[in-house]
């Protein structure tokens, strides 16, 4: 595990596979989010290097119950008796009394589910006590104020946190930043809505946004999440647009290379030729 100093007073510890934020103010730790099961030992031992004791963790923020952010959960709520948080949808799986259901790729680029299935199994979340079950809105006690974001898509209790007094956002995975490029999460339950939730933390007031997968960004974050998710609208209607176009080929029985722009009826071969062009 390497530990990052993002801001005075943040810094973000990055697994083999996503990340986690402690937040450290006079006499109050908060962890956004745990790693996988089995970091708890590598995140106490961070905490202590940064010169705090494990025990000041007083509360444990969940951004969603995916392994890479709630997998630790467990190990770390029993070390240190922090306060565990989790919107209130997500709560269910994050105790294991709920599946927590697979993504849904319908939306998707191709490249996505084949990064997917290319990917190894990550070991599972064991389950955790969650102390406060949260909703769109509520303010929980760090940072001056961080208000919780409903962001569903990536998972239905997804949640970003906005600390308005210091320009920060935990965007969770609803949004990625890797390589330098911003983009909306992958692996989601339902791809519309995750854009929707990726346009609204877009429009709030930030200067440092913290991502669960990529680099933070330090400044400026507002205007380039902005930017991100304007090219997410735009790349989302020109999919749609080439859908309906293609689904109208399909219904006219029209060939897209005709000399009239794809209004040439598609030519039917004799019994024993090639396939019908323009059909399955």
């Amino acid at each position: 595990m390497e530990t990052t100093q993002v801001l005075p007073g943040l810094h973000m510890f990055a697994f083999a596979v996503g990340q986690a934020y402690l937040w450290h103010e006079p006499g109050s730790l908060t962890l956004v989010d745990t790693g996988t099961a089995g970091s708890g030992a590598a995140v106490a031992a961070a905490v202590r290097e940064l010169g705090h004791d494990p025990g000041d963790i007083g509360r444990i923020v969940l951004t969603h119950f995916h392994e890479d952010h709630a997998g630790g959960a467990a190990e770390l709520a029993e070390l240190t008796g922090a306060t565990v948080m989790a919107h209130r949808l997500d709560a269910p799986v994050v105790r294991g009394e709920a599946p927590g259901p697979p993504p849904d790729f319908t939306g998707a680029p191709g490249w996505e589910r084949e990064l997917f299935d290319g990917l190894p199994a990550l070991p599972p979340a064991p389950p955790c006590r969650v102390d406060r079950e949260l909703e769109d809105g509520d303010v929980v006690d760090f940072g001056g104020g961080a208000r919780v974001v409903a962001a569903p898509g990536h998972t239905d209790g997804s949640i970003a946190l906005h600390l308005p007094a210091h320009g920060v956002l935990f965007t969770g995975d609803t949004v990625a930043n890797v390589g330098g490029d911003t983009m909306l999460g992958v692996f989601n339950l339902d791809r519309s809505r995750a854009l929707e939730s990726f346009r609204r933390l877009a429009a709030l007031e930030t200067e440092t946004a913290c991502f669960g997968h990529g680099d933070p960004i330090t400044g400026g974050a507002g205007a380039a999440l902005r930017r991100a998710a304007e090219a997410a609208r735009a790349a989302e209607a020109a999919e749609a647009a080439e859908a309906a176009e293609t689904a109208n080929r399909a219904r006219t029985g029209h060939r897209p290379d005709g000399p009239d722009g794809g209004t040439t009826p598609a030519r039917v071969s004799a019994p024993g030729g090639p396939p019908c062009a323009g059909r399955p």
